[in-house]
């Protein structure tokens, strides 16, 4: 159902398998570099152990082969500075009952500000309307996460979405906070319209 590799103009999203186990532990620990500043937002801790990111990978093939989603690794192409290095991760999940597709990432910080935001969210939203035939795709980020939200806004406008709102206690993190998120949506019509 979900292609195995989504290639843009300079990222390469390969499917997210055991493969990918130890750099991707290596780059989401709690012994990674910036990691506490990369979390700070997002709805998962570093991880402790070797077990959690075998965990996370495994809950994300579990989503792929039943069709519920599809995660990706995220690496720089050989143009590019960082090139071939793990860069971080990001999926498409998918609620078939509403025909709604979610989209994720988190970034190694030396990947922060080039646009690659944008470029793999174009990426998943052709996935999501052109392959997959859903309706909307929705994004979300943390209220306080300022940096997100310019990138979101950003490609959303390109492509005709809108703002929803601020959804109050919708996330709960691993501690048990619960935190609001700002929601973004874009239709296929508004997608479609908005092509080059």
């Amino acid at each position: 159902m979900f292609p195995e590799t989504v290639e843009t103009d300079r990222l390469v999203l390969e499917r997210l398998t055991m493969d990918h186990l130890f750099e991707c532990y290596e780059h989401a620990s709690v012994n990674a570099p910036h990691i506490e500043e990369i979390t700070r937002h997002l709805n998962w801790s570093p991880h402790r152990s070797l077990k959690e990111t075998r965990t996370f990978i495994e809950e994300q093939q579990d989503n792929w082969e039943a069709g519920d989603g599809a995660g990706y690794v995220v690496y720089p192409r050989k143009s590019e500075e960082n090139a071939g290095e793990f860069g971080g991760t990001t999926g498409l999940g998918i609620d078939w009952s509403r025909q709604v597709g979610t989209l994720g990432l988190w970034l190694r910080k030396p990947l922060w500000g080039r646009g690659y935001s944008r470029e793999r969210a174009t990426a998943l939203m052709e996935l999501a309307f052109d392959r997959l035939d859903l309706d909307l795709v929705t994004v979300d980020h943390h209220p306080d996460n300022d940096q997100s939200e310019r990138a979101i806004r950003k490609y959303v406008d390109a492509h005709g979405g809108r703002r929803e709102g601020r959804l109050r206690n919708q996330i709960a993190y691993q501690d048990g906070t619960v935190v609001d998120v700002v929601r973004y949506s874009i239709s296929q019509e508004e997608f479609q319209e908005h092509q080059p």
